[in-house]
């Protein structure tokens, strides 16, 4: 796979720190061009990468210090009234709508468009850093790993508001942040992937979370429509992963590396099996009570 057989413009390739000849996104079509800030272009992620592999030792303590939190913190607040901060948590879940939907919107549409525009096999064996782990989508999926550590925060609302905190909840939080940091560092060919999707639906959540804090919430727009987007993001992260395993066992020179997939595999699976539990626990056994009633 080379370059120009997705891009017709010279001015969009650039070469990043590894050497890969890669291209910006954002010069693909005049139409969006426009749309890009400046500090978004041509972002080589290098440093951040090298930077990463140096340093396991940071997700691996922040989610050590993230479950012990939750444990104090729910100790503390045991015998304590919930905290009144629901404007804080409106505009929490307002910003990470917002910020998820920005994410979508810059790194869903180079998804399309490699679809499009490169074979299967390369599209799931081609060296990230050049698909889209490089210029303006590159940025943003660094950014989505990064984000993982401010949105642990989800739980200090649940917390202090004295709501159930689920098992599905944190486990989500670690995993996740664990994984994405680790396959971003990892250059995992089916990353980009990962976070169009999960921009997309926490576009969606988080939206719906800040219309119930602030109750304007219109009726039609119930909570399962928010459940069914995760199940099935699930549905399409063990897709992927198949899909991902078979070119791993039928080609050579392939970029996907097992232990990374398997992972991959291993929480997209649970994580499936999760929110199945609670969907049908949340929808399926209050209509069958109600049935019986």
């Amino acid at each position: 796979m080379t370059t120009n057989s997705l891009s017709h413009r010279h001015d969009c390739v650039f070469k990043n720190g590894f050497g890969d000849e890669c291209f910006d996104f954002s010069c693909v079509y005049s139409f969006l061009e426009k749309t890009y800030q400046t500090w978004e272009v041509g972002y080589d992620p290098t440093p951040l990468y090298n930077w990463m592999n140096n340093h396991p030792e940071v997700p691996i303590i922040s989610v050590v210090i993230y479950y012990l939190s939750i444990k104090y913190l729910t100790k503390y607040m045991e015998h304590r009234p919930a905290l009144k901060i629901r404007w804080l948590l409106a505009l929490w879940n307002l910003f990470l709508s917002v910020f998820s939907f920005i994410g979508m919107l810059r790194v869903f549409p180079n998804i399309v468009y490699t679809i499009l525009n490169m074979p299967p096999r390369d599209i799931f064996c081609a060296n990230v850093a050049v698909t889209f782990g490089s210029g303006s989508t590159g940025l943003w999926c660094a950014v989505f790993v990064l984000s993982k550590f401010p949105e642990l925060f989800d739980t200090f609302f649940i917390i202090v508001n004295k709501k159930q905190l689920l098992f599905l909840h944190w486990y989500h939080h670690i995993t996740v942040l664990l994984y994405s940091w680790f396959s971003y560092a990892g250059k995992s060919p089916t990353g980009g992937f990962f976070t169009g999707i999960n921009f997309s639906v926490h576009a969606l959540m988080y939206f719906y979370y800040f219309l119930m804090t602030v109750k304007l919430k219109p009726k039609w727009f119930q909570s399962i429509y928010v459940t069914i987007a995760q199940l099935i993001q699930m549905f399409a992260g063990i897709a992927i992963t198949l899909t991902s395993f078979y070119y791993y066992l039928t080609e050579e020179n392939c970029s996907i590396k097992k232990i990374d997939n398997v992972a991959a595999f291993l929480m997209y699976g649970s994580y499936f099996v999760l929110f199945l539990e609670f969907f049908i626990r949340r929808y399926c056994e209050v209509k069958d009570a109600k049935k019986v009633l």
